[in-house]
């Protein structure tokens, strides 16, 4: 009965140890975790930034506002009747 006693401890004691510092075990998975929160928040930034871009894919094919906003703010066009104002502030 006392070596059936020993057995028995000493694989309680090998599974705990497998458990909570083995291959796969619960360290293991707190890392796994973490690591899996870091990357939902990466790929919710990405989520974010690929609707922003969707809708201003959607804009650019719906209507001419949004094609002349870019022309006149990225390329500094301006329409053939239109006269352009730079206002300059004295201290420059």
């Amino acid at each position: 009965m006392r070596l059936l006693s020993v057995a028995l401890f000493l694989t309680l004691v090998w599974l705990q140890y497998e458990l909570w510092l083995g291959k796969n075990g619960v360290t293991d998975y707190w890392q796994i975790e973490a690591n899996v929160a870091v990357q939902q928040q990466a790929n919710q930034k990405l989520v974010k930034r690929n609707q922003q871009m969707y809708a201003e894919i959607a804009d650019l094919k719906r209507g001419q506002e949004a094609i002349e906003e870019r022309a006149r703010n990225e390329l500094g066009m301006i329409k053939p009747d239109e006269t352009f104002f730079r206002l300059v502030d004295k201290s420059q």
